[in-house]
């Protein structure tokens, strides 16, 4: 970046950009270091690490003017609008922005200096830059994670402050506009807060925490909104709920990309692509702030393509929860134990520390009541948690919260024509919702618990209720449900609790959600749960990294199949117990090792142990990102490949054989992601090394022989 020491044209500002990305960030992020470059006169800002940036202009108001991907040259943003909007007692008012704009398809630079002010609008009155904070939510680092990762990520911070317009019945009440940039990757943070500088109440209806014009995906003469394409930019809340264990229906309350009102020149006869950018609650947050309080919103994440290819979009998803979520890369191994009892946890317990497992969860149906708040119950679950420490296990159990009725006076109140997303839910603000997680703080401040599996968690039902004391009505009842399981969970995080959730709780804390799977295929036949595991993970680990999914091995029936479905006896199913770990560890998964124990015999014991040991030996290539190769259909070789250039071991090809017969074949993996350039030294699972030479794409060929069944593996290294 450079700084100006003189006035420069409007033109040059929002021209191309300074400087178009050299090198590829997903191998080596280190040249990209993010910084705010002010203009001289204090004409505008830019935030910027070289990959992505963002230009504010200063004139009658702030309002960005530019907004740029480097690595690819393209101007993103078309028109000018506020950096934020709220409805304060009854009133809306944009915070910053421009109005005048003629033509919103485009923003041309002579056009700037003839925008104006909107006088009802809350006006820019400085800035402030820093680093990033310490983090949110705080990280405890207490089990193994993703190496050499930095927390707080490195990056720089910029506070954009604005006030509302004098003589408007928000006078004195000030909003600042957050913005994090990342160091390393193309991905910009932002929040809003509003301080009540008045000395009255005043209340928060309504808040949209960012609006992006963005520059359309395409040409939609005559396409419903619904047929076209959003911009190419993966945008994230940690205002998320259900949605099916996935980025999008979690964000669904809250990520809108909507047609722009003003954009009257679009192609689309109708004027409704979907090219302007709303984040906010649908209804809410209705806070009422007391004289100096300061009202807080969520954070949005907006992470800004570089290409259309599939892999790599997941790849750029992937290294963003791993810099702005590092705990999702802890993926302890882990058992379910079917009982509760005193005898069947110690076993397992005592089980897990032979193996090399690392934690025992008081799976679903157990007997495990964490709502049992007696002091007796506590002193014995603190006895199982004393007694798994000693063993070096960590312990934990279920806890249901949604999905399931309570009573009239407990239950969500639905608003007309609407109804709880699990078809029942308690209401998190009712009187039995606050015993709940009174409950929840107690057990795991006395027990020594280091687990939750979390599950129907809040999935963002509002409530109508008017007695409830979580919420007054309606409006507040979503923000406030959300805020206390929130903050629960970034306490879990602070504490060093797990947090196995299945819903998408990922940037509040939670470290673990499903991979994707249907709970009644695993009563399948043995055979074809082998092949809907390698499925489920080819499938999930798209936008996943490998230890963001867990996976399913029922060691006992589950959900009916029979012996046909079920591997005890464990000793008689030896082979399919091997090739369920084999293709759950080989692609860094772990799963819900659910039964009463790990092993019968010697011999079961000595296999478990042996792909435990192998998985640890090879453990942070194996949860490094994949590559996707060929998706396992029971026909042939399927197969992925670990990638990190950050590693002594850059790569790791991992090949199953579902058919029965011995099958010799010719592979060609991508290494590009791995940073090898010229060269690789492979090592072959019987030790065999090669010396390798890339082609110009980047790819090299194996011929690898596999048995029956079985597996392989190779590893690349530096040549």
């Amino acid at each position: 970046m450079r700084c100006f020491s003189r006035p420069i044209a409007l033109s040059l500002i929002v021209a191309t950009p300074l400087a178009i990305a050299q090198s590829d960030w997903l191998i080596d992020p280190a040249p990209y270091e993010a910084s705010v470059t002010e203009g001289s006169g204090r004409s505008f800002l830019r935030l910027g690490n070289g990959l992505v940036q963002r230009t504010f202009w200063i004139g009658p108001n702030l309002a960005t003017i530019s907004l740029d991907q480097l690595a690819t040259g393209e101007s993103l943003l078309r028109a000018v609008k506020p950096e934020a909007r709220v409805t304060i007692d009854g009133h809306a008012y944009d915070i910053g922005g421009l109005t005048g704009q003629p033509n919103h398809a485009y923003l041309d630079p002579a056009w700037i200096d003839g925008l104006t002010a909107d006088p009802d609008a809350f006006r820019y009155t400085g800035h402030s830059t820093d680093r990033l904070s310490s983090g949110h939510p705080m990280w405890r680092r207490i089990r193994h994670a993703a190496p050499n990762t930095p927390w707080p990520p490195p990056g720089v911070a910029l506070d954009l402050r604005f006030a509302a317009p004098p003589g408007s019945p928000a006078a004195g009440v000030t909003a600042t506009v957050h913005y994090d940039l990342y160091a390393g990757l193309p991905l910009f943070c932002r929040w809003l807060t509003i301080t009540n500088g008045t000395d009255r109440p005043v209340t928060i209806d309504a808040i949209t925490t960012e609006l992006l014009a963005a520059v359309e995906a395409g040409s939609f003469v005559g396409a419903a909104p619904g047929q076209m394409p959003t911009p190419n930019i993966h945008i994230e809340t940690d205002y998320s709920f259900g949605g099916g264990m996935s980025a999008p229906g979690a964000n669904a309350h809250t990520v809108r990309w909507v047609a722009d009102p003003e954009y009257l020149t679009q192609v689309n006869y109708e004027r409704l692509t979907p090219c302007l950018l709303e984040v906010g609650p649908t209804r809410g947050p209705a806070q009422t702030l007391a004289p100096g309080e300061t009202f807080e919103s969520f954070r949005t994440w907006e992470l800004f393509h570089d290409s259309t290819d599939r892999e790599r979009k997941g790849l750029a998803v992937r290294r963003m929860y791993r810099t702005i979520a590092p705990w999702v890369t802890e993926n302890p191994l882990m058992m379910h134990v079917r009982y509760a009892d005193w005898d069947t946890v110690k076993n397992a317990i005592d089980q897990c520390a032979e193996v090399g497992f690392e934690m025992v969860i008081l799976t679903f149906g157990s007997g495990f009541d964490i709502e049992n708040a007696s002091p007796e119950y506590l002193a014995e679950m603190k006895r199982y948690a004393d007694y798994a420490l000693s063993k070096g296990i960590e312990i934990g159990g279920y806890s249901l919260l949604s999905s399931r009725s309570i009573d009239a006076d407990n239950n969500v109140v639905s608003p007309e024509g609407e109804h709880p997303m699990f078809g029942n839910a308690p209401c998190i603000g009712s009187p039995w919702g606050q015993a709940y997680f009174e409950k929840l703080y107690a057990f795991y401040a006395y027990t020594g618990f280091m687990l939750l599996e979390h599950d129907g968690s809040y999935p963002g039902d509002w409530c109508a209720s008017t007695t409830h004391p979580g919420h007054t009505g309606l409006e507040d009842s979503q923000w406030n449900q959300w805020r206390t399981i929130s903050n629960f969970y970034r306490v879990c995080r602070a504490t060093g609790v797990y947090l196995n959730v299945p819903d998408w709780y990922y940037l509040a804390g939670s470290n673990k959600c499903g991979m994707g799977y249907r709970e009644t295929n695993w009563s399948l036949p043995r055979a074809q749960q082998v092949i809907h595991t390698r499925q489920n993970i080819y499938d999930g680990t798209w936008e996943k990294t490998p230890s963001m999914g867990w996976m399913f091995v029922p060691l006992t029936e589950y959900q009916g199949g029979g012996a046909a479905a079920t591997i005890e006896p464990l000793a008689e199913h030896l082979d399919h117990y091997e090739r369920m770990l084999a293709s759950n560890l080989a692609l860094g998964v772990q799963a819900c090792y659910r039964g009463p124990r790990l092993y019968d015999t010697d011999e079961t014991r000595d296999m478990v142990k042996r792909w435990v040991g192998w998985y640890k030996a090879r453990r942070d290539i194996l949860e490094s990102d994949l590559i996707h190769g060929r998706r396992a259909d029971g026909r042939g070789v399927d197969w992925m490949l670990h990638v990190n250039p950050a590693l002594e071991t850059r790569g790791m090809l991992v090949a199953f054989n579902a058919t029965e017969h011995e099958v010799t074949t010719t592979l060609r993996p991508d290494l590009y992601y791995t940073g090898l350039t010229d060269g690789a030294r492979a090592t072959l699972a019987d030790g065999t090394t090669l010396e390798l030479t890339l082609a110009r794409d980047y790819t090299v060929g194996l011929e690898l022989t596999i048995p029956a069944g079985g597996m392989t593996w190779v590893e690349f290294r530096e040549p």
